[in-house]
C-alpha cells in the first residue's frame, strides 16, 4: 500500500546543497531527526556532518548522479549517538553551466516516529492503527482494522486536477519549506520534484477484512488501469482480470526455476520479462558468480568485475548485439544508478530519461552510444540479491508510449528479483556442490592401474548424468604380499558430495585393511564393523576379490554386490555364484568367502549397477546380457571395456558406471622356488647356497651379495624369535621377491638400537637394503618379506 503527497501528512525535514555539495538550508525539522542545529550543519558536506553508511555517501555528490534516489539507512544522531533510522528522499536539480543555487534538494522523515504515531490513514472507511496504539490520527470511532509493520521510502506520481494543479501545489509546500527561496526557484524545484516523483511511503500492514460485507454496502469496484502498449497476455479461464498479476508471477516462477543452471536461469528470467514489463531487459552477475570461483562479495563497488548474461528486447532482430552484447564483461562506474541499485539493495527507478542523464549513463558503458537506448524510456534497476549477498542486477526499459513502472510493476519486478536471485543462487550452490563432489571423487578413484605380475587390470569409470549428480561408485586394484592383487568394486547408496565423501572413505578402509593381508570375508566383516560405528548413513554394496598368481586361485566375498563374471581361457563365460551377503552397515550377518581356481589366460569382470540398470529389465536380465557379451571376449581388456560401454550402457545413464577387467596370467612356474629348512643354524649357509644358484640361473647374478644377505638376516631373526617350521620362496616378478615364513606369531619391528645393544640392527639394514619389506600373519604364522629392484 502507497500513500500518496507525503509532504500533506507528515513531518518531513528539508536540506538543500549548493552547487559545491555544501548544506545550503538545514531546517528546525532536520535539527531534531539528525540532533544538530543549523550554525553547526550550514556549509559542510552530509558526508562530513553525518555519519552515513558507505554505500550511501554517493548519494549526496551533485556530479555523480542524474536519477532520484529514495531508501532509508539508520545513522547515529550528532547529539547523543542514539541510532536514528531516516527515509530518504534526495532530488537533483538541474541548472545551468555556471548557475548558482540548489543542486541537489534531499527530504528526510523519522520512520520510527512515523511507524510509532501513525499517518492519519484508513483503508476504504477502516482506521489503520500504529503497532503500539489502537488508533492514529483519523476517526478512532471503531476498532483499527490494521497494523503498521513496514514503512518504507517510495515514489508517486502526483495527483491533481490539470497539468499546474499539482505544480502549483507543490510550489507552495515547497515555499514553506524552503522559505529563502524565490517564487520562480520553487516553482522549478518543485516541476523537478514532480517530474522524478513525488516522496511517499510504502507501508506493510495487518488489515482484518470481513469475509462477507455488511447488509447494503456497496461493492468496491477498482478505477480503471491506463491503458497499455500493447495487449495483455490471456490469462486462463476462470482466472479474474485482477489477479493477473499473480498468474504471471507464478508461470515466470515456474519457468525461472525450472533449471539447476544458473546460467539458464539468468536467461528465463530476461526472456519472461520481455515484452510484459519491459521493452528491454539485461541481466548482469558477478563474475565471480558466473565462473563460480568464490561466493559473491559481501560489498561491491565501482572495482567489482560484471559480466552480461543475458538480454531479450522486442526491437528488431539484432538490435542491440553490438552495443549491447551478451558475454561482456564490464565494470560499472561509481556514481550510477547500476552501482547504487547493488549497495543499497534497492531498486532505482527512472521515470523518464532525460538527454543529458541518458548521456550520462551511456558514457559508463565506454565508447559505445548507448544514448537511444535510453533517451526517453523509462528505466529500472533491481539488485539480485539472495542469503544477504549481492550476485547481480537486471535493468528494465520502457519505451516512450509505455507508461512508466507504476506500483504494481514495481511490486512484480521486485518478487521476480527475489524469486530469480535465490534461483540463480540455488544453481550456483548446486554446481558447487557437484564440482566439489566430482573433484573429491577424481581424487579418490585410482588413476593408473597398477603394474603387477601374473596379472592385467584395466578400469573404466562413467560419471551420471549432471541431474542425478554425482554417485559413490568406487574400485581399486591393490598389489599386496606375495605378488598377489586385491580387486574391489563398490557403491555407496545415495548420490551427491556425502556419498563422495562417503565413498572415499570406504577406498581408504579398504586400502589400509588388505595391507594386513586379511582374507575376503573378514576384510569384509572389519568395514561393516567401521561403517557401524561411523554412522547409519554409511551403507555401500562391496566386492573383494584376491588373485593369488602363483597358486592361480581367486578367492571373494561379497557384501550385497552384483556378481563378477569369468571369462574362460576358452572364451566361455559364467556369472559366479558369491554368497551375496548384506551390504556394508547393515551388520548383524556373516560374510562368506568362495574360492575358484583360475587358468591362465582367463579375465574376471567386475562392474557397478549403472552398466546393467534398465527401464522395465531387471538387474538378472542384465547380467544375463553381460555374460552374452563376454562370450568369447579376446585378451584386449581395453577393447572389452569400451565394447560394454558402447552396447551395455545407457547414452543417458542416471547413475555412474565403474568397470574392472582383469586378466589372469599367472607367474610362470620356473620362476618360483620354494624351499623348506630345518630350525637350526646350518641352514642359514645352506639356503645363502641356494640362493645364489637359482639368481644364477635366472641370470640375476648382480643382485646375488645383497639378496643373500638379505636372506640370511631373515632367516637368523626367524631361528632365534620364530617357532615351528621355517621355509623361504623366491619369485622372480616385477621384483625379486623373497618370503621367510614361520610359525610364530609375533611381528618383528623396526627399532633404535643402541650402542650397548646387542641385537636390534638385522631389520635395520634389512630396511636400508630392500626397495620394500613387510610384515603380515597367515594362518599358520607370520611372513616377512623383503622385494629388490631387477636390473634393467
Amino acid at each position: 500500500m502507497v500513500i500518496a503527497d507525503l509532504l500533506g501528512v507528515a513531518s518531513m525535514a528539508a536540506i538543500t546543497l549548493d552547487e559545491r555539495g555544501r548544506i545550503s538550508h538545514w531546517d528546525e525539522t532536520a535539527a531534531e531527526v539528525f540532533g544538530v542545529g543549523p550554525p553547526r550543519a550550514l556549509g559542510r558536506a552530509p558526508a562530513a556532518l553525518l555519519r552515513l553508511p558507505r554505500e550511501h555517501r554517493g548519494v549526496f555528490e551533485p556530479e555523480s548522479f542524474g536519477h532520484v534516489w529514495c531508501g532509508t539507512c539508520t545513522l547515529p544522531r550528532v547529539d547523543t549517538g542514539e541510532p536514528a533510522e531516516v527515509g530518504w528522499w534526495v532530488y537533483p536539480i538541474e541548472r545551468a553551466p555556471g548557475e548558482h543555487g540548489v543542486s541537489v534538494l534531499a527530504l528526510a522523515a523519522d520512520l520510527r516516529r512515523l511507524r510509532r504515531n501513525g499517518l492519519g490513514v484508513t483503508v476504504g472507511d477502516l482506521p489503520l492503527a500504529p503497532p503500539d496504539g489502537p488508533g492514529g490520527t483519523g476517526t478512532a470511532v471503531r476498532r483499527p482494522a490494521g497494523r503498521l509493520l513496514r514503512v518504507e521510502p517510495a515514489l508517486t506520481p502526483a495527483a491533481g486536477n490539470g497539468p499546474d494543479a499539482p505544480a502549483a501545489a507543490f510550489a507552495d509546500r515547497i515555499a514553506g519549506l524552503l522559505p529563502a527561496l524565490d517564487p520562480a526557484a520553487s516553482e522549478k524545484i518543485a516541476s523537478r520534484v514532480l517530474g522524478l516523483g513525488c516522496p511517499a511511503v510504502s507501508l506493510g500492514l495487518t488489515i482484518r477484512l470481513p469475509i462477507v460485507p455488511p447488509i447494503g454496502a456497496s461493492p468496491v469496484v477498482p478505477p480503471p488501469r491506463p491503458a497499455r502498449a500493447r495487449r495483455p497476455r490471456p490469462l486462463p479461464r476462470g482466472v479474474p482480470e485482477t489477479l493477473e498479476p499473480l498468474a504471471y508471477l507464478s508461470e515466470a516462477g515456474q519457468q525461472i526455476g525450472s533449471s539447476l543452471d544458473h546460467l539458464q536461469a539468468a536467461r528465463t528470467l530476461a526472456e519472461v520479462l520481455v515484452p510484459r514489463l519491459a521493452d528491454f531487459a539485461a541481466v548482469e552477475l558477478l563474475e565471480r558468480v558466473v565462473a563460480d570461483s568464490a561466493p559473491p562479495a559481501d560489498e561491491v563497488d565501482e572495482t567489482t568485475l560484471m559480466r552480461r548474461v543475458a538480454v531479450a528486447h522486442n526491437d528488431e532482430s539484432g538490435r542491440w548485439d553490438e552495443a549491447v552484447p551478451e558475454g561482456e564483461a564490464l565494470f560499472l562506474p561509481s556514481g550510477t544508478p547500476f552501482v547504487q541499485a547493488m549497495r543499497t539493495g534497492r531498486p532505482v527507478h527512472i521515470r523518464r530519461v532525460g538527454p543529458a542523464q541518458a548521456a550520462r549513463l551511456a558514457a559508463a558503458f565506454g565508447d559505445r552510444d548507448l544514448r537511444p537506448l535510453f533517451t526517453g524510456r523509462a528505466l529500472l534497476i533491481a539488485p539480485l540479491i539472495a542469503r544477504g549477498r549481492v550476485l547481480g542486477t537486471f535493468k528494465l526499459l520502457r519505451k516512450s508510449d509505455r507508461p512508466w513502472f507504476d506500483e504494481v510493476d514495481l511490486a512484480m519486478v521486485d518478487e521476480l528479483a527475489r524469486r530469480a536471485a535465490l534461483c540463480i543462487d540455488n544453481g550456483r550452490l548446486y554446481r558447487r556442490e557437484v564440482q566439489v563432489a566430482e573433484e573429491l571423487q577424481r581424487s579418490m578413484l585410482p588413476d593408473d592401474p597398477p603394474d603387477v605380475a601374473g596379472a592385467r587390470v584395466r578400469y573404466r569409470y562413467r560419471p551420471a548424468e549432471q541431474a542425478a549428480q554425482v554417485g559413490g561408485d568406487w574400485f581399486d586394484a591393490i598389489p599386496l604380499p606375495g605378488c598377489r592383487l586385491g580387486i574391489v568394486v563398490g557403491d555407496v547408496m545415495g548420490h551427491g558430495l556425502t556419498a563422495a565423501a562417503i565413498m572415499g572413505q570406504m577406498r581408504t578402509a579398504v586400502r589400509t585393511l588388505a595391507g594386513d593381508d586379511m582374507r575376503p570375508d573378514r576384510l569384509l566383516r572389519r568395514l561393516d564393523g567401521l561403517a557401524r560405528r561411523l554412522g547409519e548413513d554409511y551403507l555401500a554394496t562391496c566386492l573383494y576379490a584376491v588373485y593369488d598368481p602363483v597358486e592361480r586361485r581367486c578367492t571373494l566375498a561379497n557384501a550385497g554386490h552384483l556378481p563378477p563374471v569369468l571369462v574362460a581361457a576358452d572364451g566361455e563365460s559364467r556369472v559366479l555364484a558369491v554368497p551375496p551377503g548384506v551390504p556394508i552397515g547393515v551388520g548383524g550377518e556373516p560374510f562368506e568367502t568362495m574360492e575358484v581356481k583360475v587358468e591362465d589366460g582367463s579375465q574376471l569382470l567386475l562392474c557397478t549397477d549403472g552398466l546393467l540398470e534398465r527401464r522395465g529389465r531387471d538387474i538378472e536380465e542384465g547380467l544375463e546380457a553381460l555374460r552374452a557379451r563376454l562370450a568369447g571376449a579376446s585378451a584386449d581388456l581395453d577393447g572389452t571395456c569400451d565394447d560394454l560401454l558402447h552396447t551395455l550402457a545407457s547414452d543417458t545413464a542416471a547413475d555412474d558406471i565403474a568397470i574392472v577387467a582383469v586378466g589372469f596370467d599367472g607367474i610362470p612356474l620356473d620362476e618360483v622356488v620354494t624351499w623348506e629348512l630345518e630350525p637350526v643354524p646350518d641352514s642359514v649357509p645352506w639356503i645363502r647356497a641356494q640362493v645364489a644358484a637359482r639368481l644364477a640361473g635366472w641370470g640375476l647374478e648382480r643382485l646375488t651379495d645383497t639378496a643373500q644377505l638379505l636372506v640370511s638376516e631373515l632367516v637368523t631373526n626367524a631361528l632365534v624369535h620364530g617357532a615351528g617350521s621355517l621355509g623361504v620362496r623366491l619369485i622372480k616378478g616385477r621384483t625379486l621377491l623373497c618370503e621367510v615364513h614361520d610359525d610364530g606369531a609375533d611381528l618383528p619391528h623396526l627399532r633404535h638400537a643402541e650402542a650397548t645393544d646387542e641385537s636390534g640392527r638385522g631389520l635395520q639394514l634389512v630396511h636400508h637394503l630392500a626397495a620394500r619389506w613387510g610384515t603380515h600373519r597367515t594362518d599358520a604364522g607370520k611372513i616377512v618379506w623383503v622385494e629388490q629392484r631387477l636390473p634393467r
